[in-house]
C-alpha cells in the first residue's frame, strides 16, 4: 500500500535534522561511542570518551534524545541499587538515518528482485520473473490508490494528476511538460540502473505501467524514453508519442 506522502515528508525532515544534529564533532563522536558500547552509557562516561565536561556532554546527549537518536532513562550502572539518586544513562534508539537527494529507493528496487528469486517459474527467465514482480507491484498499488480515492473514471489529464501522488511519493520527481505528458526528472534506482539498464529500465517501465492499469488511467502509456540524468520512462499519451516520432523525423 501506499504510504501517506505526509508520513515520507516527516521521515526526510526528521533524517535531515538528524544529520544536522550529528554534524557537531564531539555530538558525533559521543553518538558513535554510545553506539559501540553495547549497553546504557552515563553521561561522565559520555564526556570522557571525548574529553568535555560533564555540564557540555549533558547538552549535547540531551540533543541527540531530542533528534531520537538516543533514549535515556535512570538506572544504575550493572544494576547494582545504591543509595542515592540513580545516574542518567543513554543508549541509542533503533533509528536509521538515510538522506538521499535526490531520493533513490533501492530498496525498493530489492524488494522487487527478491520476490523475482522467491516466485520465478520454471517457464520464465529471472529477468522476466523481475518484470512481472515490478509490474504486478505496480497494478497492486494503483488498485490500492483508486480504492482509497474513488476517482472516478480517469482519462489521460486527470490521471496524471492521480498519478503524481505516487510518484512524488517514490521520488520520480515528476514535471508536467503538457497537460498529457509528464517527464519523471529522478531515477529512483540509480546508479543501479547504470549498472544494468535493460533490467532495471524494463522493470521501471513494468511498475509504472501496472500503476497505471491498478488505477485506471486511460489512454496514457508508460514509454521508455531515457534522457541523461534522468528516468527512463516517460508517461503520456499515444497521441504525444506520434508528435515526439515526427519531430524527430523531420
Amino acid at each position: 500500500m501506499a504510504s501517506d506522502p505526509t508520513v515520507q515528508a516527516d521521515a526526510a525532515d526528521s533524517a535531515i535534522d538528524s544529520v544536522s544534529v550529528l554534524s557537531e564533532d564531539s555530538r558525533r563522536r559521543m553518538f558513535t561511542f554510545i553506539r559501540r558500547a553495547g549497553r546504557a552509557v552515563t553521561r561522565d562516561e559520555a564526556a570522557a570518551s571525548v574529553g568535555i565536561s560533564r555540564k557540555l556532554a549533558a547538552f549535547h546527549l540531551d540533543k541527540l534524545v531530542d533528534a531520537g537518536l538516543l533514549r535515556a532513562r535512570y538506572e544504575t550502572p550493572g544494576g547494582i541499587r545504591k543509595v542515592g539518586r540513580r545516574p542518567k544513562v543513554y543508549e541509542p534508539t533503533d533509528a536509521q538515518i538515510t538522506v538521499s537527494i535526490p531520493e533513490r529507493r533501492h530498496e525498493l528496487l530489492a524488494d522487487l528482485l527478491l520476490d523475482a528469486v522467491l516466485t520465478e517459474g520454471a517457464d520464465e527467465s529471472a529477468a522476466q520473473a523481475a518484470v512481472r514482480t515490478a509490474e504486478q507491484r505496480g497494478r497492486q498499488l494503483g488498485e490500492t490508490a483508486r480504492e482509497e480515492t474513488r476517482p472516478g473514471r480517469l482519462g489521460p489529464e486527470r490521471g496524471l494528476t492521480a498519478c503524481e501522488r505516487l510518484l512524488d511519493e517514490y521520488g520520480y520527481e515528476p514535471v508536467r511538460e503538457t497537460p498529457t505528458r509528464l517527464r519523471l526528472r529522478n531515477c529512483p534506482f540509480h546508479p543501479l540502473a547504470a549498472r544494468a539498464p535493460e533490467l532495471v529500465c524494463g522493470m521501471n517501465q513494468a511498475f509504472l505501467s501496472g500503476y497505471l492499469d491498478g488505477l485506471k488511467v486511460n489512454g496514457v502509456k508508460a514509454v521508455l524514453a531515457p534522457e541523461p540524468g534522468e528516468c527512463c520512462v516517460r508517461l503520456g499519451t499515444s497521441d504525444t508519442d506520434r508528435d515526439d516520432q515526427t519531430a524527430q523525423d523531420r
